[in-house]
């Protein structure tokens, strides 16, 4: 009984929040958006209110960034730089206090309904029915979104299948599964609603080296295939070297550096004699080494 009431009450929530477009209707991302970026985020800041003191943090201060339609635009920083906020602000998961932000010239404090529409979003922490398979979470995502169920089984199998997980293993409840295919099967639910701006909050993070390859191909593909727009957030400098065709850098909340990778090396070069590296880049602009930051939230999370 409070299993099935709260099934309820999540399809409910669910429903209202990421309405599915009506048959026949048109895609909000092919309407009136001629010359628009995918994204556009202008002077945005969030604040929070943290500690006994009540003391004012802004998590994200007057950060502006555009993304364009078949581009991956990554966002590197240390931990508590303000990535995962920014993505959150994005998806419209948090509100703005301060700025705006635009996706497909929607508003997404105006247009939320038109927004959800276009947008999907992976994080590190993917939420899962852990008892439910991998096909069963699909499938639940999938009715939420208004997708047929043999549509839905099939497009499940062929994007789990492209990221190395076989049909035979979407049966098992998805808490059997490994870190990495539970992160795979997270990307598969997403990219179910063929989002046009998919934002990726670390989701490579602690997956082995081969799982890692595979959804980073598959990335590259989404982008060229379906002309996404992708956000990419990662402690992985490697992996934003090569799958970004443009970078900004936080730090406290700000964007500290910001373009192509080619570009930001050849800066941090001329400007700083500095190796022409992205870990350089990160270093002459945070004053820290990134490597350094995952070590100590690993340590931390070793520790809790």
């Amino acid at each position: 009984m409070a299993i099935t009431l709260f099934l309820r009450l999540t399809t409910r929530r669910a429903i209202e929040v990421v309405p599915a477009p009506a048959p026949g209707a048109q895609e909000p991302a092919e309407r009136d958006r001629v010359g628009r970026p995918a994204l556009l985020v202008e002077h945005v800041t969030k604040r929070f209110v943290v500690g006994r003191e009540h003391r004012v943090v802004d998590a994200v201060r007057d950060v502006s960034l555009t993304v364009d339609r078949g581009h991956i635009y990554g966002v590197l920083g240390a931990n508590g730089s303000g990535k995962s906020t920014l993505i959150r602000l994005v998806s419209t998961l948090l509100t703005i206090d301060e700025g705006r932000v635009e996706i497909f010239g929607h508003d997404i404090e105006r247009d939320e309904m038109a927004v959800k529409r276009c947008i999907n979003r992976v994080s590190v922490d993917a939420a899962f029915f852990k008892k439910l398979s991998p096909y069963e979470n699909l499938a639940f995502a999938a009715r939420l979104y208004g997708l047929p169920a043999g549509e839905a089984r099939r497009e499940s199998a062929r994007i789990l299948g492209r990221l190395g997980i076989a049909e035979k293993r979407l049966g098992q409840p998805t808490e059997q599964l490994s870190r990495g295919m539970q992160q795979k099967v997270a990307i598969a639910r997403a990219l179910l609603t063929s989002p046009m701006l998919l934002l990726l909050d670390e989701p490579t993070t602690g997956l082995d080296p081969r799982s890692k390859v595979d959804v980073q191909v598959f990335i590259e593909d989404l982008r060229d295939a379906q002309d996404a727009a992708i956000v990419l957030t990662t402690h992985d400098l490697d992996e934003a070297d090569r799958l970004c065709d443009r970078i900004a850098v936080l730090d406290g909340g700000r964007v500290v550096a910001d373009g192509t990778p080619a570009e930001l090396k050849a800066q941090v070069a001329r400007e700083r004699g500095a190796a022409p590296t992205l870990e350089s880049v990160f270093m002459a602009y945070t004053g820290r080494s990134l490597d350094e930051d995952v070590e100590e939230g690993e340590a931390e999370a070793a520790g809790a």
